[in-house]
């Protein structure tokens, strides 16, 4: 195989950037993903992958809320607020408030949109386990262009 031609290949799938929060008990995580994708539609089911040895990895458990927050064009620097775990103070990560969704998961504000979901399995498998969740909420806060990855000049994966 040829290394390099791979990586440009993986590289070049287009991703969108998101950030996911999630709360076990009174303790709040929240990251930057990228690779998140839909699974199912009867339920609605959600997968995205998260480095095995991180923090919001301990978070992933069966029984967990989360959002999924989509972020705008313009919104790159707020992506990149959640790629080390961010400071939470009452309603807020570093600079960025949420309120408590539905089921518990912190709601960011500022938003495009966000779903909320319930982890039902983690797959403990490569250096990024995927994580399937059940989509049990969802709301447009406003409409724009969704940021991608191609629109940071960042790189991932490969």
């Amino acid at each position: 195989m040829d290394l390099e031609a791979k990586k440009s290949a993986l590289r070049s799938m287009p991703h969108g950037i998101y950030v996911v929060t999630l709360r076990r008990g009174e303790e709040r995580c929240a990251f930057t993903a990228t690779w998140v994708t839909q699974t199912s539609f009867e339920p609605p089911l959600l997968a995205m992958a998260v480095r095995s040895d991180s923090y919001a990895r301990s978070f992933c458990q069966p029984g967990t809320a989360l959002a999924l927050h989509w972020l705008d064009k313009q919104q790159k620097s707020f992506a990149q607020t959640f790629f080390k775990p961010p400071t939470v103070e009452g309603q807020s990560f570093g600079p960025y408030s949420f309120q408590d969704g539905v089921h518990g998961a912190p709601i960011l504000d500022g938003v495009l949109a966000h779903v909320e979901g319930i982890v039902r399995t983690v797959v403990e498998v490569g250096d990024h386990h995927p994580v399937l969740f059940e989509v049990v909420d969802a709301k447009i806060h406003r409409l724009g262009d969704a940021l991608v990855l191609a629109d940071t000049g960042w790189k991932y994966g490969g």
